[in-house]
């Protein structure tokens, strides 16, 4: 019998007896990849807007199924993509929540990839079962409940603690939020078959107190019946919603306490800046995102609860992953961690960042882009020629170019855009529209803020 030819390095295993020399090669040509395609781009994103990127990565990428692979398919691919991304490592690259994850983290992902265990039965993900239970709990007890689960995100997180609350209480549930609130929550109540959700104005960017109680002395019914949604770090503005008073709120009413602190519950690493979670723990459910202030690859959500039982309305029976007598035996049953079915160790890089850097190195990171953030807004106060919406909360800054209409600071921002210099966001609060800039980087210099201010002006001037 002949012996097959040995397969090329594309089409070998990442793990098994040969797997890490398989790998060394072609992690050498990611990461060339990676930088050449940094180099080409020049900028915190590629220029010349959507057609000129679209056409650039068609001609890279060429036939996409060929008749006959390309040895050099990664290099081209990676570079092709880094080429045409708007990179969150660079300071300039300051429009959303979206940062620049760690090396470790990456690091620690790609060990997930290659050894890609899926948590839905503890015989495909031994120790990341275990690892991924000491996690969630210790995270949940740094936001002052008992359990956490693993999620996608704060969008998966806000739909998830709607879906406890409706199945807890066993009737028809009414989401309140306030007109502040993330896009995801009305969306998670319209998929659940809920009531059209009360929006609560928030005419200052955060809840107003005495609407939120006026709607829930209006809408009245039985405890529980009432789930109210506060913000911590608004999409928008990055502002904080008064928490302990709303806790006592929803606690004279009976209302059930959602907060979405996806944005910022990074605050919880910090000294300095924990205190302003105050009466984060007030809550039934939160929402957390690590990919955010946590400084990881996506996804790194998960949604704290604090009362551990009431995660038993995830459970699901599938006999080949949980069948009763394995579970009787003692082999963990998974599936009432999680919606989903197949997924993948996502605890794993966010147990390496917390081991290697600890709450106190990740606390200095959350110090660092507020900090930032501070020295930005000074940065504009001090110019005549542009308007600051007021001091931040966590790390957003909102601006705008003093005198301009909306469209004219809409254009400023689509030309930093479209010449590659800049990615700011863009926010419409008090009835004006505002160029938007988080600081997520570390690594930002105070010269690079005052590049991105100069870059503003100058975008006005023309």
């Amino acid at each position: 019998m002949s012996t097959p030819p040995p397969r090329p390095p594309q089409a070998r295993l990442a793990s098994g007896p040969d797997g890490a020399a398989t790998l060394r090669p072609l992690l050498s040509a990611v990461l060339d990849a990676l930088d050449s395609g940094r180099r080409a781009r020049g900028g915190p994103l590629p220029a010349g807007g959507p057609p000129a990127v679209a056409a650039r990565l068609r001609d890279a990428v060429g036939d996409v199924l060929p008749e006959h692979g390309d040895p050099q398919a990664l290099h081209t691919l990676v570079h092709a993509l880094a080429e045409g991304a708007a990179d969150p490592a660079d300071p300039l690259c300051a429009a959303h929540l979206h940062c620049p994850p760690l090396a470790v983290a990456a690091a620690a992902d790609l060990a997930a990839c290659v050894l890609n265990p899926s948590l839905d039965s503890w015989d495909q993900a031994p120790a990341a079962a275990e690892l991924e239970a000491l996690v969630t709990r210790a995270l949940a007890r740094l936001a002052g409940l008992a359990d956490a689960v693993v999620t996608t995100g704060g969008t998966e997180s806000n739909q998830l603690a709607l879906l406890l609350a409706r199945e807890t209480h066993e009737q028809t549930v009414r989401l309140v939020c306030g007109a502040n609130a993330h896009h995801s929550l009305p969306r998670a109540a319209w998929l659940l078959g809920l009531p059209d959700p009360v929006v609560v104005p928030a005419p200052d960017g955060t809840l107003d107190l005495a609407a939120l109680e006026e709607a829930l002395r209006g809408l009245g019914g039985p405890r529980g019946r009432l789930v109210v949604a506060a913000t911590v770090g608004t999409t928008d503005a990055g502002l904080i919603d008064p928490l302990p008073q709303v806790a006592e709120v929803c606690a004279a009413h009976g209302a059930r306490l959602h907060i979405d602190a996806a944005h910022g519950c990074g605050l919880l690493f910090s000294d300095r800046h924990r205190s302003e979670l105050a009466g984060l723990d007030a809550a039934d459910t939160v929402a957390l995102d690590l990919h955010k202030l946590g400084w990881q690859p996506l996804a790194a959500g998960l949604l704290a609860v604090r009362r551990p039982h009431e995660l038993a309305v995830l459970h699901s029976r599938a006999d080949y992953l949980n069948a009763p007598d394995d579970t009787e035996a003692g082999l963990p049953d998974l599936l009432g961690r999680s919606l989903r079915t197949s997924r993948r160790p996502d605890i794993l890089k966010i147990a390496v960042t917390l081991k290697a850097l600890g709450r106190t190195g990740l606390g200095r990171l959350v110090d660092t882009v507020c900090a930032r953030a501070r020295q930005l807004a000074d940065l504009v106060e001090a110019r005549p020629g542009l308007d600051l919406y007021g001091p931040p909360v966590i790390s957003t800054v909102l601006f705008r170019p003093a005198d301009a209409d909306d469209d004219t600071v809409a254009a400023v921002r689509r030309t930093l855009l479209t010449e590659g210099r800049a990615v700011l966001g863009r926010a419409r609060l008090a009835g004006r529209l505002w160029l938007k800039a988080t600081v997520l980087n570390p690594d930002t210099r105070p010269d690079d803020l005052a590049t991105l201010v100069k870059l503003v002006e100058g975008s006005t001037r023309a």
